[in-house]
Protein backbone atom coordinates (compact mmCIF):
# COMPACT_ATOMS: atom_id res chain seq x y z
CA UNK A 1 0.00 0.00 0.00
CA UNK A 2 1.22 3.49 -0.72
CA UNK A 3 0.72 6.93 0.07
CA UNK A 4 -2.70 7.50 -2.08
CA UNK A 5 -4.43 5.02 0.02
CA UNK A 6 -6.03 7.91 1.34
CA UNK A 7 -8.05 6.02 3.86
CA UNK A 8 -9.14 7.54 7.04
CA UNK A 9 -6.55 5.53 9.11
CA UNK A 10 -3.17 4.97 8.79
CA UNK A 11 -2.21 1.59 7.72
CA UNK A 12 0.95 -0.77 7.45
CA UNK A 13 2.76 0.00 4.56
CA UNK A 14 1.38 3.76 3.92
CA UNK A 15 3.86 6.76 4.02
CA UNK A 16 3.90 9.28 6.50
CA UNK A 17 5.22 12.53 7.22
CA UNK A 18 6.72 13.32 10.90
CA UNK A 19 6.88 16.76 11.25
CA UNK A 20 8.18 17.95 14.66
CA UNK A 21 8.66 21.26 16.63
CA UNK A 22 11.25 22.75 14.79
CA UNK A 23 9.26 22.12 11.52
CA UNK A 24 11.95 19.10 10.20
CA UNK A 25 10.17 16.31 8.76
CA UNK A 26 10.78 12.73 8.02
CA UNK A 27 9.36 10.30 5.43
CA UNK A 28 9.22 6.78 6.59
CA UNK A 29 7.10 3.49 5.73
CA UNK A 30 4.70 2.02 8.40
CA UNK A 31 5.69 -1.56 9.35
CA UNK A 32 3.94 -3.33 11.74
CA UNK A 33 7.23 -3.50 13.88
CA UNK A 34 8.72 -0.98 12.89
CA UNK A 35 10.67 2.18 15.06
CA UNK A 36 11.38 5.67 13.59
CA UNK A 37 14.75 6.71 15.15
CA UNK A 38 16.13 10.41 15.82
CA UNK A 39 17.67 12.71 17.46
CA UNK A 40 14.49 13.64 19.36
CA UNK A 41 13.97 9.72 20.13
CA UNK A 42 12.10 6.42 19.16
CA UNK A 43 8.52 6.60 18.04
CA UNK A 44 7.11 2.68 17.50
CA UNK A 45 4.70 2.59 14.16
CA UNK A 46 2.72 0.66 16.15
CA UNK A 47 1.10 4.31 17.76
CA UNK A 48 0.79 5.22 14.34
CA UNK A 49 -1.12 2.39 12.58
CA UNK A 50 -4.83 2.62 13.00
CA UNK A 51 -4.53 6.60 13.76
CA UNK A 52 -6.07 9.46 11.96
CA UNK A 53 -4.03 11.76 9.74
CA UNK A 54 -2.71 14.63 11.84
CA UNK A 55 -2.66 13.04 15.33
CA UNK A 56 -0.01 14.25 17.18
CA UNK A 57 2.40 11.60 18.70
CA UNK A 58 5.38 12.14 21.65
CA UNK A 59 9.07 10.50 21.32
CA UNK A 60 10.79 8.47 24.26
CA UNK A 61 12.47 11.62 24.55
CA UNK A 62 9.10 13.54 25.42
CA UNK A 63 9.09 15.52 22.15
CA UNK A 64 6.15 16.37 20.16
CA UNK A 65 6.02 15.17 16.43
CA UNK A 66 2.42 15.59 14.06
CA UNK A 67 2.03 12.80 11.42
CA UNK A 68 0.57 13.28 8.02
CA UNK A 69 0.06 11.63 4.64
CA UNK A 70 3.09 13.30 2.43
CA UNK A 71 2.14 15.46 -0.31
CA UNK A 72 3.59 15.38 -3.80
CA UNK A 73 5.81 17.89 -2.78
CA UNK A 74 7.17 16.37 0.32
CA UNK A 75 7.89 13.10 -1.70
CA UNK A 76 9.89 15.03 -4.21
CA UNK A 77 12.40 16.63 -1.69
CA UNK A 78 12.74 13.16 -0.16
CA UNK A 79 12.23 9.83 -2.65
CA UNK A 80 15.12 8.27 -3.94
CA UNK A 81 17.46 10.16 -6.57
CA UNK A 82 18.93 8.76 -9.64
CA UNK A 83 19.58 12.34 -11.04
CA UNK A 84 19.03 16.12 -9.72
CA UNK A 85 15.02 16.37 -9.34
CA UNK A 86 13.23 19.37 -11.14
CA UNK A 87 11.93 21.36 -8.40
CA UNK A 88 8.23 21.37 -7.12
CA UNK A 89 7.99 25.36 -8.46
CA UNK A 90 9.32 24.23 -11.76
CA UNK A 91 7.00 21.00 -11.61
CA UNK A 92 3.66 23.36 -11.18
CA UNK A 93 4.61 25.69 -14.28
CA UNK A 94 5.94 23.02 -16.37
CA UNK A 95 2.73 21.45 -15.90
CA UNK A 96 0.31 24.21 -17.01
CA UNK A 97 3.00 25.24 -19.56
CA UNK A 98 2.59 21.95 -21.37
CA UNK A 99 -1.44 21.66 -20.56
CA UNK A 100 -0.78 18.34 -19.37
CA UNK A 101 -4.36 17.08 -19.15
CA UNK A 102 -5.95 13.22 -19.00
CA UNK A 103 -5.24 11.47 -21.65
CA UNK A 104 -2.57 13.42 -23.16
CA UNK A 105 0.37 11.47 -25.08
CA UNK A 106 3.78 12.55 -23.57
CA UNK A 107 6.94 11.96 -24.30
CA UNK A 108 9.64 12.58 -21.61
CA UNK A 109 13.13 12.73 -21.78
CA UNK A 110 15.81 13.01 -19.00
CA UNK A 111 13.25 10.80 -16.35
CA UNK A 112 15.72 11.23 -14.14
CA UNK A 113 14.19 10.32 -10.56
CA UNK A 114 10.53 10.33 -11.85
CA UNK A 115 9.48 13.54 -9.95
CA UNK A 116 8.26 14.93 -13.11
CA UNK A 117 6.35 11.96 -14.79
CA UNK A 118 4.59 11.30 -10.91
CA UNK A 119 3.31 14.57 -11.41
CA UNK A 120 2.23 14.20 -15.29
CA UNK A 121 0.71 10.81 -14.70
CA UNK A 122 -0.95 12.14 -11.79
CA UNK A 123 -3.35 14.50 -14.09
CA UNK A 124 -4.18 11.57 -16.06
CA UNK A 125 -0.96 11.52 -19.06
CA UNK A 126 0.29 9.13 -20.76
CA UNK A 127 4.02 8.95 -20.84
CA UNK A 128 6.64 6.99 -22.59
CA UNK A 129 9.83 7.55 -21.19
CA UNK A 130 13.50 7.67 -23.19
CA UNK A 131 16.11 7.41 -21.15
CA UNK A 132 19.65 6.11 -21.54
CA UNK A 133 20.83 4.80 -17.88
CA UNK A 134 19.27 1.68 -16.89
CA UNK A 135 19.89 2.91 -13.35
CA UNK A 136 17.67 6.72 -13.38
CA UNK A 137 15.46 4.11 -15.35
CA UNK A 138 14.76 1.77 -12.53
CA UNK A 139 14.78 4.68 -9.96
CA UNK A 140 11.80 6.77 -11.71
CA UNK A 141 9.73 3.79 -12.36
CA UNK A 142 10.38 2.29 -8.86
CA UNK A 143 9.02 6.02 -7.78
CA UNK A 144 6.15 6.29 -9.78
CA UNK A 145 4.96 2.67 -8.48
CA UNK A 146 5.71 3.43 -4.76
CA UNK A 147 3.60 6.88 -5.18
CA UNK A 148 1.05 5.98 -7.69
CA UNK A 149 -1.30 3.26 -6.92
CA UNK A 150 -4.31 4.21 -9.40
CA UNK A 151 -3.96 2.64 -12.38
CA UNK A 152 -1.58 4.87 -14.79
CA UNK A 153 0.26 4.04 -18.49
CA UNK A 154 4.30 5.01 -17.89
CA UNK A 155 6.95 2.99 -20.32
CA UNK A 156 9.82 4.31 -19.65
CA UNK A 157 12.34 2.76 -23.05
CA UNK A 158 16.37 2.24 -22.87
CA UNK A 159 16.58 4.43 -26.19
CA UNK A 160 19.10 8.05 -26.41
CA UNK A 161 16.27 10.59 -28.10
CA UNK A 162 19.15 12.04 -29.73
CA UNK A 163 18.90 9.36 -32.25
CA UNK A 164 15.38 9.77 -33.32
CA UNK A 165 11.57 9.42 -32.13
CA UNK A 166 9.73 6.40 -32.55
CA UNK A 167 5.88 7.59 -31.89
CA UNK A 168 3.93 9.98 -33.99
CA UNK A 169 0.56 11.63 -33.19
CA UNK A 170 2.16 12.36 -29.91
CA UNK A 171 0.52 15.83 -27.80
CA UNK A 172 3.36 16.74 -26.06
CA UNK A 173 7.20 16.20 -25.88
CA UNK A 174 8.96 17.56 -22.35
CA UNK A 175 12.73 17.01 -22.15
CA UNK A 176 15.08 17.74 -19.35
CA UNK A 177 18.31 17.09 -21.38
CA UNK A 178 22.15 19.25 -22.08
CA UNK A 179 21.02 18.96 -25.76
CA UNK A 180 17.11 19.57 -26.58
CA UNK A 181 18.20 21.42 -29.63
CA UNK A 182 19.03 17.97 -31.17
CA UNK A 183 15.32 16.80 -30.88
CA UNK A 184 13.53 19.35 -32.14
CA UNK A 185 14.22 17.57 -35.92
CA UNK A 186 12.34 14.84 -34.46
CA UNK A 187 9.72 16.48 -32.41
CA UNK A 188 8.74 18.20 -35.65
CA UNK A 189 7.32 14.88 -37.31
CA UNK A 190 6.16 13.24 -34.19
CA UNK A 191 4.38 16.31 -32.13
CA UNK A 192 0.89 16.95 -33.89
CA UNK A 193 0.02 19.54 -35.30
CA UNK A 194 -0.47 22.47 -32.12
CA UNK A 195 1.32 19.97 -29.97
CA UNK A 196 3.74 21.36 -27.61
CA UNK A 197 7.67 21.26 -27.46
CA UNK A 198 8.90 22.24 -23.69
CA UNK A 199 12.34 22.01 -22.60
CA UNK A 200 13.68 22.49 -18.90
CA UNK A 201 17.37 23.93 -19.40
CA UNK A 202 19.66 25.66 -16.60
CA UNK A 203 21.60 27.97 -18.95
CA UNK A 204 20.51 30.47 -20.86
CA UNK A 205 23.01 29.69 -23.49
CA UNK A 206 21.85 26.30 -23.84
CA UNK A 207 18.44 28.40 -24.05
CA UNK A 208 19.58 30.79 -26.79
CA UNK A 209 20.32 27.63 -29.34
CA UNK A 210 17.42 25.79 -28.35
CA UNK A 211 15.05 29.09 -29.56
CA UNK A 212 17.32 29.10 -32.58
CA UNK A 213 16.71 25.84 -33.93
CA UNK A 214 13.11 25.53 -32.86
CA UNK A 215 12.78 28.95 -35.17
CA UNK A 216 14.56 27.12 -37.84
CA UNK A 217 12.05 24.46 -37.77
CA UNK A 218 9.18 26.81 -37.80
CA UNK A 219 7.94 25.96 -34.36
CA UNK A 220 5.47 29.13 -33.12
CA UNK A 221 3.93 30.46 -29.68
CA UNK A 222 7.70 30.67 -28.02
CA UNK A 223 7.98 31.54 -24.67
CA UNK A 224 11.06 31.69 -22.38
CA UNK A 225 10.52 32.21 -18.61
CA UNK A 226 12.18 30.81 -15.40
CA UNK A 227 9.90 30.92 -11.77
CA UNK A 228 11.36 32.55 -8.34
CA UNK A 229 10.30 31.39 -5.62
CA UNK A 230 10.85 32.92 -1.78
CA UNK A 231 9.46 32.37 1.56
CA UNK A 232 8.25 34.67 4.23
CA UNK A 233 8.68 34.71 8.18
CA UNK A 234 5.48 35.40 9.88
CA UNK A 235 5.08 35.78 13.45
CA UNK A 236 3.17 37.67 15.44
CA UNK A 237 5.46 40.40 16.35
CA UNK A 238 7.85 40.08 12.79
CA UNK A 239 6.56 39.88 9.21
CA UNK A 240 9.89 39.53 6.29
CA UNK A 241 11.17 37.81 3.53
CA UNK A 242 13.26 34.60 4.94
CA UNK A 243 17.25 35.19 4.07
CA UNK A 244 17.61 32.53 1.88
CA UNK A 245 15.18 31.54 -1.21
CA UNK A 246 14.41 29.34 -4.38
CA UNK A 247 16.16 31.72 -6.90
CA UNK A 248 17.17 30.44 -10.67
CA UNK A 249 17.06 26.78 -11.01
CA UNK A 250 15.90 26.78 -14.57
CA UNK A 251 14.40 28.19 -17.85
CA UNK A 252 11.57 26.83 -19.10
CA UNK A 253 11.06 27.16 -22.76
CA UNK A 254 7.60 26.18 -24.60
CA UNK A 255 7.09 25.83 -28.29
CA UNK A 256 4.18 24.74 -30.95
CA UNK A 257 4.01 22.65 -33.71
CA UNK A 258 2.88 24.57 -36.86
Amino acid sequence: MNNLNMTNEFCPGDRVLLIDNKQRSYLLTLKEDGKFHSHAGIIDHFDIIGKHEGVKLTTSKGYKVIAFRPTLEDIVYKMPRGAQVIYPKDIGKILIAADIYPGAAVIESGVGSGALSMAMLRCGAKIIGYEIRDDFATVAQNNVHNFLNTPYEYDVKIKDIYEGIDETNIDRIILDLPEPHRVVIYAKVSLKKGGIFLSYLPTINQVSILVEELKEYDFDDISVTETLERSWYVTKRSVRPDHRMVAHTGFIIKSRNT
